[in-house]
């Protein structure tokens, strides 16, 4: 089987990219290393510098291929509030570039992998039924991207389905981005001394999974035959749902750092309280919760132990700059 991964270099690209190499499959991906890291991507894998917006680049990349995994984004949720048109235009632009491209050259099926920011400020448990009411560009953007993919797929016979994982950690994940990964940020910061920012009172909640949880549940939506047309929630339910406060417990106890985290604002529109549900990808992709936070935590420790701490990259310009833009990117404090 030939698959396309796009986003090879980043976290989850990069994760499934080594996953299918040792399954003895052909792997080919793209990236533009924004949001990842060049010796993330394995060895024996084709990769090609090519943004997913280039649809005549990816119409040749695509030929012969199987299947296309979708894992490219600006996958800044919070930031799109404030620099709408770079987000949006990467998710929604992107992504329609890759389907088309994928559809135009006969690829068998697409895995789009999509977001829980889909879901919004709705009741939790978010089920797969329920109907989204994103509240930022970046949720708008994903769901319009899965909307798209279903209505393109439906009128030219391609098979499709979309992840949606939450709040996935682990090692190969950017840890120099200002705008998102919080447990790599915290490890980061704390590894060069510095006290952790914290946004609000630190009791809003995260249910993080484990990227090693994660992909298998992925594989199957790739592979299975009888697995098509399905939306399903990727990553644990209550079982490591904690707070942000618990986090910072859980990490500076792990690097024996003795100093207080920095409380900032809440960051505008943040949803509190997002809990999937997997009783879905429980019963059709057999999604068990396998490792705790604990051990999330780590093995993101030791990856950047090896790597080393770095400065934080701000490669986004904010668009929007006024009372509600958080401090802290205005004034690039991480």
């Amino acid at each position: 089987m030939r698959i396309f991964i796009t986003g090879i270099a980043g976290f989850l690209g990069s994760h499934l990219a080594h996953h299918y190499i040792k399954k003895g499959y052909e792997v080919i991906g793209n990236d533009t290393l924004t949001g990842g890291y060049r010796d993330n991507i394995p060895k024996n894998a084709k990769f090609y510098e090519v943004p997913c917006e280039d649809n005549e680049k990816l119409k040749k990349l695509f030929k012969g291929v199987d299947v296309v995994i979708h894992t490219a984004a600006y996958a800044h949720e919070g930031l799109s509030l404030f620099s709408p048109h770079i987000i949006t235009s990467n998710i929604i632009g992107g992504s329609v570039s890759v389907f088309s491209a994928a559809i135009s050259e006969r690829v068998k099926r697409i895995v789009h992998c999509s977001s829980m920011a889909r879901y919004g400020e709705i009741k939790p448990p978010f089920k797969e039924t329920d109907e989204p009411k994103p509240v930022d560009p970046y949720g708008i953007a994903k769901l319009a991207s899965e909307k798209i993919l279903i209505n393109l797929c439906e009128v030219h016979d391609v098979e499709y389905n979309i992840a949606i994982p939450h709040n996935i950690i682990g090692p190969n994940q950017k840890y120099d981005d200002p705008f998102r990964n919080v447990a790599s940020i915290m490890i980061n910061l704390i590894l060069q001394n510095r006290n952790p920012i914290i946004y609000g009172d630190g009791n809003q909640k995260r249910s993080f999974s484990d990227v090693r949880d994660c992909i298998n549940c992925i594989d199957s939506m790739v592979t299975h035959e009888d697995i098509k047309s399905q939306i399903i929630n990727i990553g644990p339910g209550e079982e490591n749902y904690i707070t942000i406060n618990r986090l910072f417990e859980i990490i500076s106890n792990k690097l024996q750092f003795n100093k207080k985290p920095e409380f900032y604002p809440d960051r505008a529109n943040e949803v509190k309280y997002p809990l999937c549900s997997s009783k879905k990808a429980e019963k059709l992709l057999g999604y068990k919760t396998k490792y705790s936070v604990e051990q999330s935590i780590d093995t993101i420790i030791q990856y950047i132990k090896e790597r080393g701490t770095r400065k934080f990259l701000y490669n986004y310009d904010l668009e929007i700059i006024n009372d509600k833009t958080p401090e802290t990117w205005k004034n690039r404090l991480f």
